[in-house]
């Protein structure tokens, strides 16, 4: 029987001893599961490090802040897999996994038992792996200031209505701000969104369409806007929404599947990957890691 690696985030928001229990279960229908809880940051990353000479494959029970964790310990090509411990939950979503953690388990066991895994790229943001998106300026300030405002006592971060106030100040603030960041010859603008996927986030049930022709299977897609006047920014919004209208829009830098892009800001600007604030940058490298990791999931996707 194969052996598993459990990874869980016990401060993640949605993840309990009974659901971890739950979804211990399920996997033990396919393999032999051990359970490692995290202690601290980047805990992940070491137990995931340590687990590719050991076992057969890692499932990981967190947000997605743990996902990231474990993708940049990855030492060795073992199959992951990522059960939505969190509030979002975006990279179990977009890889057409249950938001249920236990289904979620029950789908991840599938694909465990039938050996079916999809092979996803990567992108690197400054040598730091991310699963879906990276941003530098907008969307990183945004993640920033909504860290600022804490946690719950449960542990959980603040609701999306928290996310909407914060994203309307930040727009009020900057909408007279002019491009300050070069796109590798492409021209300037006043934020970049990096995407590995399609959808580039969600905000509750609703899927945001950032780079609408994003794939898993392929390169990084970057969408730059040139200003965050009002009216640009409720157009950019449409776009997202609609999942349409950024690649011909003139007031937009897009790129689809690319390799390699430098990002380089006049000043220190936000950067965050995959909603982890690592801090002010300058300049930033992005990256493509083709081919990189095998990934757990059901052979016909939950919708």
């Amino acid at each position: 029987m194969a052996r598993v690696l459990l990874i869980v985030n016990q401060f993640a928001s949605a993840v309990s001893d009974a659901r971890v229990e739950a979804v211990a279960r399920e996997l033990s229908g396919a393999a032999a599961v051990e359970i490692r809880r995290t202690s601290r940051p980047g805990h992940a990353k070491e137990l995931a490090t340590e687990a590719g000479t050991r076992f057969d494959a890692i499932v990981v029970f967190s947000g997605d802040g743990g996902f990231n964790e474990a993708l940049n310990g990855l030492a060795a090509d073992v199959p992951i897999g990522f059960l939505p411990g969190g509030g979002t939950k975006v990279l179990p979503r977009a890889l057409g996994l249950s938001r249920d953690p236990v289904r979620a388990a029950r789908e991840v066991t599938s694909a465990l038992a039938s050996g079916h895994t999809r092979r996803i790229s990567l992108g690197r943001a400054n040598g730091r792996r991310f699963g879906f998106a990276a941003g530098v300026g907008f969307d990183a300030e945004l993640v920033r200031r909504v860290d600022r405002l804490g946690r719950a006592d449960d542990g959980r971060r603040p609701h999306d209505t928290a996310y909407a106030i914060e994203a309307a100040k930040l727009i009020h603030e900057r909408r007279g701000l002019e491009p300050a960041i070069e796109l590798d010859g492409r021209g300037r603008a006043v934020a970049a969104f990096v995407a590995n996927c399609d959808p580039y986030t969600y905000v509750g049930p609703v899927a945001l369409h950032v780079a609408p022709e994003a794939r898993f299977e392929l390169g990084l897609d970057v969408v730059a806007p040139r200003s965050l006047a009002a009216g640009a920014a409720a157009r950019y919004l449409t776009y997202a929404l609609m999942g349409r209208g950024q690649a011909t829009a003139r007031d937009v830098v897009y790129v689809h599947d690319a390799d390699r892009i430098e990002l380089r800001c006049e000043r220190p600007t936000a950067l965050q990957v995959d909603g982890e604030d690592l801090g002010d940058v300058e300049h930033t490298l992005v990256e493509a890691e083709r081919n990189a990791v095998s990934v757990l999931v059901p052979e016909r996707p939950a919708k």
